[in-house]
């Protein structure tokens, strides 16, 4: 009889950013339930295919400072490099069967906005 080992929930989600740091997007993937949901500051998506759409786009890279385990839960605090700005976060995953289920990032976004905002005052040339 062949026994399956679940990862436990820490491994998951370092393994997720290791792949989303190395732009692996298909071994990001795997880490992932199809169903996954995601709520962040900016948006939410429901579906890991629709998240993982968005993470192929913005090539984002996470510097993982502190990481906290309770049962299936993984709070993760880093550093996010995102559209030239470092932006500290918060992700809180939670983890069901070996996969991530659910995602909710929290950061101050005002970083992000004014460099939005004045990437779109600069004249086009």
């Amino acid at each position: 009889m062949e026994t399956t080992t679940i990862p436990n929930p820490k491994e998951v989600v370092l393994g997720l950013l290791q792949a989303l740091n190395d732009h692996d997007y298909k071994e990001a993937r795997n880490y992932a339930n199809p169903d996954m949901k995601f709520e962040g500051v900016l948006g939410s998506r429901d579906g890991a295919e629709s998240y993982f759409t968005d993470m192929e786009k913005m090539q984002l890279e996470y510097n993982v400072r502190r990481i906290f385990v309770e049962g299936n839960d993984v709070c993760v605090l880093y550093d996010l490099l995102i559209e030239d700005e470092t932006i500290f976060c918060c992700g809180w995953y939670q983890v069901k069967n070996g996969k991530i289920s659910h995602l909710k990032v929290v950061f101050d976004p005002r970083p992000l906005l004014e460099a939005q905002k004045k990437a779109s005052q600069e004249p086009q040339g």
